[in-house]
């Protein structure tokens, strides 16, 4: 299966901050792809560019087969995005508003009824329709939002935090919007939220430094286990490497070392039998829970090697 969106290679300047740092995005229809970061990590940068409404500095963006920079009205037509702040207009009601958002999209006219019902009905405003869009709580002003971005039924939905401000009961109803609508199309969701991504996507990219991190299907990231050791008498690092089930060893202080691999808490009697044949001095063996909030803050909590900055011929 084509993806519908492929990304590669993309880089944003402005003047002397490079942004976003040869990051490549890839999105199939059923995807739920979290594309988290801290603030200012180039998240927004990446989401607008895959929106076409920056321009990168360098880099290709190929949307359900069209280039995004040889064909933009084309490429376009396949998403719909819900940017931060949701584009609303307080003063129109639903119907009035979706119905604008539907002309802008080009919608035919025999098409344009049909077509907002069903963005109505998907979003759960059902009752609503004739509501002044400024007297709807935010939670009915996200839906509303989420209406315009599926009214001319694209294949991909670009969401930017789309649960901000929300009560828990109103996160509640937005995730279950998420996952309905991402059984028929592609979805990238942007959020601080972590817990509300392990809710619904399936897949997590991470930026930081305007660079990609991290980028793995979600039940990679909850197979992956980590422990706490702590010896007496340790080896050299090296020698560590032999303990069964451990994939990478990072040194915490001293004699104090995180183990990390793949369902690691089957290994940990055999790690420990392996250090007391080798009178190493088990102080300590724990199994550490790997939130996705941990994995979060472990990479995106210091300095990383930045990759080869792009050529004035590559940005021209």
């Amino acid at each position: 299966m084509s993806a519908l969106i492929q990304a590669r290679n993309l880089h944003k300047c402005y003047r002397d901050t490079h942004a976003v740092n040869n990051v490549s995005i890839e999105l199939h229809k059923g995807d739920i792809l979290a594309l988290l970061g801290p603030n200012g990590a180039g998240k927004s940068s990446c989401l607008q560019m895959l929106c076409g409404v920056i321009a990168p500095s360098a880099g290709e963006i190929i949307i359900n087969g069209e280039d995004l920079f040889e064909r933009p009205g084309q490429a376009k037509q396949a998403i719909g995005y819900l940017p931060d702040t949701p584009p609303l207009y307080p003063d129109l009601t639903i119907e009035e508003y979706l119905t604008y958002a539907a002309r802008l999209r080009r919608v035919k006219k025999n098409q344009l009824r049909p077509l907002r019902e069903q963005a109505i009905q998907r979003c759960g405003l059902t009752g609503y329709s004739k509501r002044l869009i400024g007297n709807l709580s935010k939670g009915y002003q996200q839906r509303v939002g989420i209406a315009q971005a599926i009214i001319h039924q694209p294949e991909i939905i670009v969401l930017d935090e789309p649960t901000v401000g929300l009560d828990p009961v109103q996160i509640i109803e937005i995730r279950n919007l998420i996952l309905e609508l991402g059984q028929q199309h592609g979805i990238i969701l942007s959020t601080h939220i972590l817990p509300e991504v392990q809710a619904v996507c399936n897949r997590v990219q991470m930026i930081h430094q305007g660079q990609s991190v991290i980028n793995k299907k979600m039940s990679e990231l909850k197979k992956t286990e980590q422990a706490n050791l702590r010896l007496q008498s340790p080896p050299h690092l090296e020698s560590l490497n032999t303990l069964p089930g451990v994939q990478q060893i990072k040194e915490i202080s001293p004699n104090y070392y995180q183990l990390t691999g793949k369902e690691l808490s089957s290994s940990l009697a055999e790690i420990s039998q392996h250090c007391v044949n080798n009178h190493w001095g088990l102080l300590e063996l724990s199994p550490k829970e790997n939130t996705l909030e941990q994995i979060f803050i472990e990479l995106t909590s210091g300095e990383i090697p930045h990759a080869p900055q792009i050529s004035d011929r590559d940005a021209a």
